[in-house]
């Protein structure tokens, strides 16, 4: 867990990092991230500022309009309503977001997406999921559920993927998936994402050819994404995104190479790292009081 404080301009005052103690069961998650928020409060009051709301972010399907975390199958959440026991616990306001559309809240205002209205963020790491941002505000659909894009099918009859369907661009291009199809290629079954890229970089025949099928899968998922959105910029994120260049500069080749009556948007790499998402949860918290960051 990446917890921190943070001020009304977006400044981060302190920060801490937490076991998320999955493996214990949902219960001992949602008591661990109350303690913590409990303590940063503690720690707030003893540096002689003011708590005035908490934000929290956790994966899966999230109700921001309920504050429940539905379900996520990484904790094991179900109907679990979090900004309610949050509030009670603190006795402050307290908001609940999705990872993802938090961490596009934050790079759209504060990193790769700032001054620009209509903002993509995407996020490739083990998965692949997307936030959506226009002028400002996040976009959760109507059952909690909206920038779900690693399940667009991009290979039909494709690599088997975890939510039950095949060719999910998730299972094609996810750092997870580059990883799992050097192995299985390569013989070599501790092979992860970064060491096909870096071989990739330096002239492997194999690695350079799981690297390109993956950038092909990621381009065909975010034209996709780009005819649904028809945003301004795309910003990529996650564990691939620090690749840089050598993913950066083969997908916006491959994303031009598809565009025919598309508006091609900017594809950036996005700013904040990983402490998107605890910046977004921040700024969910302001905008849940009317103060907008």
């Amino acid at each position: 867990m990446k917890c921190a404080l943070v001020r009304p301009d977006g400044v981060v005052h302190h920060e801490e990092r937490h076991p998320t103690l999955a493996a214990r069961g949902p219960a001992a998650v949602t008591e661990n991230i109350l303690s913590v928020a409990e303590g940063l409060a503690g720690r707030a009051r003893a540096d002689g500022l003011t708590p005035v709301a908490a934000g929290i972010a956790v994966p899966g399907v999230v109700d921001e309009t309920t504050g429940v975390a539905v379900w996520s199958a990484n904790v094991g959440f179900r109907d679990v309503p979090l900004r309610d026991l949050a509030a009670g616990r603190l006795g402050l306001p307290a908001a609940l977001g999705h990872d993802v559309r938090v961490g596009a809240l934050a790079e759209a205002r504060l990193g790769a997406g700032r001054g620009r209205r209509h903002v993509l963020f995407v996020a490739i790491g083990t998965g692949i999921a997307g936030g959506l941002v226009v002028d400002g505000s996040g976009y959760s659909g109507a059952h909690g559920a909206a920038g779900e894009i690693g399940h667009v099918t991009v290979r039909a009859g494709g690599t088997p993927c975890g939510c039950g369907l095949r060719g999910c661009l998730e299972a094609e291009a996810s750092a997870k998936a580059i990883g799992r199809r050097y192995a299985e290629l390569s013989g070599n079954p501790d092979a992860t994402a970064f060491d096909v890229a870096t071989r990739a970089a330096a002239g492997e025949e194999l690695a350079g050819q799981v690297w390109r099928d993956a950038v092909e899968a990621l381009a065909d998922g975010l034209l996709t994404a780009q005819a649904l959105y028809d945003v301004g910029v795309v910003v990529l994120g996650g564990g691939l995104a620090e690749a840089g260049d050598r993913l950066l500069l083969p997908v916006r080749d491959a994303f031009a190479r598809r565009v025919t009556f598309h508006r091609t948007p900017e594809i950036v790499r996005a700013e904040l790292g990983d402490t998107a998402g605890c910046l977004g949860a921040a700024l969910l918290a302001l905008d849940s009081l009317g103060t907008p960051a």
